[in-house]
């Protein structure tokens, strides 16, 4: 059986199916579960079109640390990203976390307060 993949521009988690193999997320190397997001490694804005596959959860940690410019010019690679030292951290924190995990990812900058 082929693998099978849909894939959204909005870049909306979508489900995955891997024959025989598990696909691993591209930030944090875990395996990847049910619910899969695809990130521009170079933002789609700034003329990129590679995407690999990432957790929601680290794909809104990337977005929460990272502005596009800065991903085009800083971190164009994951490598680099995984050498942030918010996203070495955050990456710290996930590794024992179960593939759907899900918490609130708080804005750059920490929550505000109103």
């Amino acid at each position: 059986m082929a693998a099978r993949r849909r894939f959204r521009e909005s870049g909306q988690a979508q489900e995955t199916q891997e024959a025989g193999q598990a696909q691993l997320c591209a930030l944090c190397g875990r395996p990847l579960g049910h619910k899969v997001e695809w990130h521009h490694v170079i933002p789609k804005s700034r003329g990129g079109r590679d995407v690999v596959p990432v957790h929601p959860i680290c794909h809104r940690a990337i977005h929460a640390t990272l502005s596009e410019v800065e991903l085009e010019r800083l971190y164009p690679t994951m490598e680099e990203v995984r050498r942030h030292p918010a996203i070495a951290k955050f990456l710290v924190w996930v590794a024992d976390k179960p593939p759907d995990f899900h918490k609130r990812t708080e804005p750059r900058g920490g929550r505000k307060r109103r």
